[in-house]
């Protein structure tokens, strides 16, 4: 326990004091919500790939679907790396920079209101980012609050408190330069943890083939034997639907693709690519390879009342057969992997009610520093928002992390993906285009919740997003082509000429 507390305040102490060191780069509102647009190549792929990770993913996903599926579900981590990582990077990453600055925007409700020239665009993706952010936060504490309950025995509600009161302290302090510089700190605790966790628990085992053997024994709900250790697993379609929505659904999510508004440079955009796909494939591979072999600790415990077993119980009940040094290295890894993820959540959606909400239709006219002023005390109210809804959520009927990142990334992504994307691309696209993905995005995901016509609400996400993609193009095609002159001015930021050295 000495060991395991140690730890804790050792991480709780330097993540503080990055907070209180990056306050005074906070002076106005570029600084505060993109870090001046100034962030380097590491920490801007630390930032992408923390807040893409966190204990959703190594308590939650990896714990369900490595069940579910064995040692295939490590294809979700590679499909996260590849998808989620590489392919968003090549193909938003430099566009979105040139495009945002060029325009003028900070946040994505933002750009769809000066891409597309409409003020109730803003508005609206404003309501729905704010509204679809809720679940994905409670996720967050149910996470780590199984991890930390394991640990140290503490209560849920102290988890939820400690995690949000710590978040709150560097993230109001520092802005984004605090949360990209805690992101390259929890990125690396991250890295070395899952390691060393995933070493420890097979030579526990008997070592990878031994485990592996194991796990080919045990059958799946045909009776059959071999399909949890196969490569495709026993549902290989089943799985298809977890990669689509955890790896595509970063593309439309806006705490996401707001890292890309804030990178310094095109060469940090190559460098950035390749950081994150590394980091992507061992965070993300090591969580659901390791979750894979969740079948291999079977017990009673797992199980609720019912007989049902309880998924978000199965990766707390790998990490409490560690010793109690790499215990304590888990619970921070949880934690740098949640908090990350928590500081850009709060960080996005309290920017964009102030910036895309509240200034120019509450307030007409607010000075830089009445903005930023506004950004933190939002922050403090959505973290306590957030907080309620979580101390809620524990006792409602919703209690799988998994369903609960359905619906937050079935919403936000299956609203803005196809407009975000074809809007970087193609001049054609319409603000008709946009309000009709909207409405299809979170009419999909909502009228799903409330009559259940797909059974999961991660295939709902999954059916959001793909409709988005197609349904931009085909109302874009249906209706009055935009005003040419004003894409021309829009689109003219990638044909600008920069004067290099020769050299270069």
């Amino acid at each position: 326990m000495v060991v395991k507390i140690i730890l804790l305040l050792a991480f709780v102490a330097v993540t503080v004091g990055v907070g209180i060191f990056a306050r005074k780069r906070t002076a106005d509102v570029n600084q505060f919500v993109l870090g001046g647009r100034n962030i380097g190549p590491w920490m801007s792929a630390f930032a992408y790939g923390t807040s893409y990770f966190s204990a959703v993913i190594f308590v939650g996903y990896a714990g369900q679907f490595g069940w579910k599926y064995g040692i295939s579900a490590t294809l979700i981590g590679i499909g996260n790396a590849l998808i989620g990582g590489t392919m968003a990077w090549l193909i938003l990453a430099r566009r979105t920079r040139l495009m945002t600055q060029h325009l003028g925007s900070a946040t994505m409700p933002d750009f769809f209101e000066k891409r597309f020239g409409s003020k109730n665009l803003k508005i609206a993706a404003s309501a729905i980012l704010f509204i679809f952010m809720i679940p994905y936060t409670a996720s967050l504490y149910n996470g780590l609050s199984r991890i930390f309950g394991m640990a140290f025995n503490i209560d849920y509600s102290v988890c939820i408190v400690a995690m949000a009161v710590l978040t709150a302290i560097y993230v109001i302090a520092g802005g984004y330069f605090a949360t990209a510089i805690n992101d390259l700190i929890q990125g690396i605790v991250m890295l070395a943890g899952i390691v060393l966790i995933i070493v420890t628990v097979l030579n526990g085992q008997g070592g990878f083939a031994e485990a592996l053997s194991g796990l080919s024994g045990i059958p799946d709900a045909s009776g059959n034997t071999g399909a949890f250790a196969s490569i495709l697993g026993p549902d290989p379609w089943g799985l298809m639907g977890v990669v689509i929505l955890t790896s595509l659904g970063t593309w439309g999510l806006p705490q996401m693709v707001h890292k890309f508004y804030a990178i310094r440079d095109e060469k940090a955009v190559v460098k950035g690519t390749v950081v994150t796909t590394v980091f992507a494939l061992i965070i993300a591979g090591g969580c659901y390879f390791l979750g894979g072999f969740g079948r291999l600790f079977d017990s009673p415990a797992l199980y609720n009342e019912a007989g049902k077993i309880m998924y978000d119980g199965i990766v707390p009940s790998i990490v409490g057969t560690l010793p109690d040094i790499l215990i304590g290295i888990a619970v921070i890894l949880v934690l740098a992997a949640s908090m990350s993820t928590l500081s850009s959540l709060v960080l996005t959606s309290s920017s964009s009610l102030t910036l895309d909400f509240i200034k120019g239709n509450i307030v007409k006219k607010m000075t830089e520093k009445k903005q930023v002023l506004t950004i933190r005390i939002l922050l403090a109210v959505f973290i306590l928002i957030s907080v309620v809804l979580a101390l809620i959520q524990y006792t409602s009927s919703v209690t799988f992390i998994a369903q609960l990142m359905g619906i937050s990334w079935g919403a936000l992504a299956g609203s803005f993906l196809g407009p975000f994307l074809f809007g970087l691309y193609w001049k054609r696209t319409t603000k008709a285009a946009v309000w009709v993905s909207f409405i299809t995005g979170v009419g999909i995901t909502v009228s799903n919740m409330l009559i259940g016509y797909i059974s999961s609400p991660i295939n709902a996400g999954v059916l959001a997003m793909l409709v988005s993609i197609v349904i931009v193009p085909l109302v874009s095609l249906l209706t009055k082509r935009p005003d040419p002159e004003e894409n021309e001015k829009i689109f003219s930021c990638y044909k600008k000429t920069a004067a290099v050295q020769e050299k270069d």
